[in-house]
């Protein structure tokens, strides 16, 4: 990449960032809602202040720590669950229904149960968030057996490539781009789960428990600022998962 390409791809970026601080802050000074919406400046203050006594450190390593928890136990049950749907008419055909079933109830309606089931304490998070994240892995693992191409496993047939040696050569590779997007897109749902599940079930410390503490005693700089935290891990997991998916399908489209 040129160096003129890469500046303007960084202006590309910083515009939309720009625009949004200004009208921030044009906002803040018209004094619109001053009891909900505080300036960008006195958020960046707050996230720094906020920084410097390592406390917000402490929540965000532990709300990441809970998030990549949910995602590891959200991938050893979801992805081998869409693989075998995606492989097998009759586990799809059992399972499909339930699946799909609860997918469509929201994972933070069922907070409750998964409170009575598993306390209040970390392991109901966690499991919540393995819960909504691993029912969207396995969807996409079953979706990337689906789409792969029927033609080339009669081939394989053909040439006596049968069970787990055409799973293994050609079933996977083909859904591995769909694993690995399903992955992706569970390591940010697993991260909203968790912030939620911060915000009302009895934590210790969290981002989550953090804004709902601000925002109830009305510290509305400190609760935008850990909103401003939690989206840039969002962003930062996403683009590192972006890297990892880069370097693992180095051989797509070619």
């Amino acid at each position: 990449m040129t160096l003129h390409a890469f500046g303007s791809m960084t202006m590309q970026r910083l515009l939309p960032i720009t625009a949004i601080m200004i009208v921030w802050q044009i906002i803040a000074w018209l004094q619109i809602a001053p009891l909900v919406i505080a300036s960008p400046f006195s958020v960046l203050t707050a996230c720094l202040q906020m920084s410097m006594t390592g406390a917000l450190v402490i929540d965000a390593g532990l709300t990441l720590y809970r998030t990549l928890c949910g995602c590891l136990i959200a991938s050893i049950v979801g992805i081998p669950l869409g693989l075998a749907m995606g492989f097998s008419d009759r586990i799809y055909s059992a399972l499909e229904f339930p699946v799909e079933f609860f997918r469509s109830i929201p994972a933070t309606a069922l907070l409750p149960v998964f409170m009575l089931l598993f306390g209040i304490g970390e392991l109901s998070k966690i499991m919540l968030s393995g819960y909504a994240a691993g029912l969207t892995l396995a969807l996409n693992s079953m979706y990337g057996v689906h789409v792969g191409k029927d033609l080339r496993r009669r081939a394989a047939k053909t040439l006596g490539i049968k069970g787990y040696a055409l799973f293994r050569k050609i079933v996977f590779p083909e859904a591995l781009p769909h694993v690995i997007s399903g992955l992706r897109i569970s390591l940010s749902l697993s991260l909203v789960v968790i912030i939620v599940a911060e915000m009302f079930v009895g934590s210790s410390a969290g981002l989550g428990k953090r804004i709902i503490e601000a925002q109830q005693i009305y510290r509305i700089d400190e609760m935008y600022g850990t909103i401003l935290i939690s989206g840039i891990i969002g962003y930062t997991l996403n683009r590192l998962a972006l890297a990892v998916e880069r370097r693992l399908l180095h051989w797509r489209g070619k």
